[in-house]
């Protein structure tokens, strides 16, 4: 081989070692940046799926778990679902996570119960299930044992819950419905799957199940004392009647010109749906909007009398009167004295939904321990309502709230001292 020709072979060679080593160093590049993305969308899914509300003690390490939920069963305790690998998922696959998503079972095979919400997130797609457990494998490990669960006899006994399964748990990944818009479908996927809005806003059984059938109609959340009103009916907060700005503004931000969440759902929307996509929120109001709107009210209707209360006969002048004085000392201030309140600020209570639903566990509630919408980018400082239950009695809560469910119109019917009491020892949690 001449001079020439060897120069020219090392020449090539190096070319193409350059070649190889730059196509390996592209390769890395766009794995290294493939990763992240899914980490990051991961992140985003796990927002929506809530994780962070059931898997993390308010200002403890993040998904260490230990955090209790109150059941009628007992008190079942979050499991750890950091990176660590001797207590939390460290050592799990994706398909191992996905079958505990897709089929509420453990990565021993065990069977989860249904506190966490699996028959909401097994309509997740593998690939978003693939992406959260990506995320969670990315944050740091929390050397944090587990707590074992509190559950009665014999509810403590998991082969129970095949039973429990066969009636209420149906497998099954979401099927996009063709006669809908993509922006519908989408936020039907978020509100049915990783949104597992119907475990609130759908009435549980002493089985602790529920039935399909009743879906978003609304139901008392069990041992918290707070009701989810149905989205279904225009007498609670069917969203029929507002409009999709108005839903989105309360879902992302927590307060709109229709009302302003409280109680669990602030929570809901603080660690969550404040952090989603303005489309996303939106594919989810847009979804929520078209419920079916089931107006019949099968409740007593109240009787109307005197001074623009509708009254019953277990409803004295007495307490209407009592109610009205303790409004204008306590609420009028804010709430205006006829009612209509300040929105956003300030909710109006006059033709409010929420105020004349047959439940009148909300309102209660809101007097007695009072609460704030949640801080979020959109609120970053929320107007709240102080606390009552040290300053009035059980007569003076039972008759102010009482007055804001009949006055103005409304057509709630009366809360009577015993139902006040009965609330007052709830914790506020």
């Amino acid at each position: 081989m001449s001079g020439v020709h060897v120069r020219a072979f090392h020449f090539i060679s190096r070319f193409i070692y350059l070649v190889a080593v730059l196509g390996v160093s592209a390769s890395a590049a766009y794995a290294a940046q493939s990763s992240t993305d899914v980490i990051a969308r991961g992140e985003y899914l796990a927002r929506a799926g809530d994780c962070i509300a059931c898997h993390t003690v308010p200002g403890d390490k993040l998904f260490g778990g230990r955090r209790p939920m109150v059941t009628p069963f007992g008190t079942l305790y979050t499991p750890n679902i950091s990176s660590d690998k001797e207590y939390g998922i460290g050592k799990w696959t994706a398909e191992q996570f996905y079958t505990t998503m897709h089929n509420g079972r453990s990565r021993d095979g065990s069977l989860i119960y249904p506190a966490m919400p699996f028959g909401s997130y097994t309509k997740v797609t593998r690939a978003d299930s693939d992406a959260i457990f990506a995320y969670l494998k990315s944050v740091p490990p929390v050397k944090q044992r587990n707590k074992p669960n509190e559950l009665r006899f014999p509810y403590n006994n998991r082969s129970l819950l095949l039973g429990w399964r066969t009636l209420y748990f149906h497998e099954g990944e979401f099927v996009p419905d063709k006669s809908q818009s993509t922006e519908w479908n989408r936020g039907a996927y978020l509100v049915q799957g990783l949104g597992h809005c119907a475990m609130c806003h759908t009435a549980i059984n002493a089985l602790g199940g529920s039935s399909e059938s009743q879906a978003f109609e609304g139901g008392l959340i069990p041992m918290q004392a707070w009701y989810a009103p149905s989205l279904t009916s225009n007498k609670e907060a069917g969203l029929g009647e507002w409009s999709t700005e108005d839903i989105e503004a309360l879902l992302r931000s927590g307060v709109s010109h229709r009302g302003a969440v409280y109680g669990p759902m602030a929570e809901v929307v603080f660690d969550s749906l404040q952090y989603l996509s303005a489309d996303d929120i939106r594919a989810m109001a847009v979804y929520l909007k078209t419920l079916p709107q089931r107006t019949a009210d099968t409740s007593p209707a109240p009787v109307a009398a005197g001074a623009g209360a509708n009254k019953t006969g277990s409803q004295t002048d007495h307490q209407y009167q009592l109610g009205s004085k303790v409004y204008d000392a306590q609420c009028a201030i804010c709430h205006g004295g006829m009612g209509r309140g300040k929105p956003p600020d300030f909710p109006p209570l006059a033709n409010n939904q929420s105020i004349q639903m047959t439940s009148a566990v909300n309102p209660i509630r809101m007097v007695l321990i009072g609460g704030y919408a949640p801080g979020t980018a959109l609120n970053p400082a929320p107007y709240g309502m102080p606390p009552f239950a040290q300053i009035l009695g059980d007569e003076e809560i039972a008759a102010v709230v009482t007055f804001i469910r009949t006055a103005w119109g409304n057509h709630g019917t009366p809360v009577t001292i015993k139902d006040v009491n009965d609330l007052r020892s709830v914790p506020a949690e």
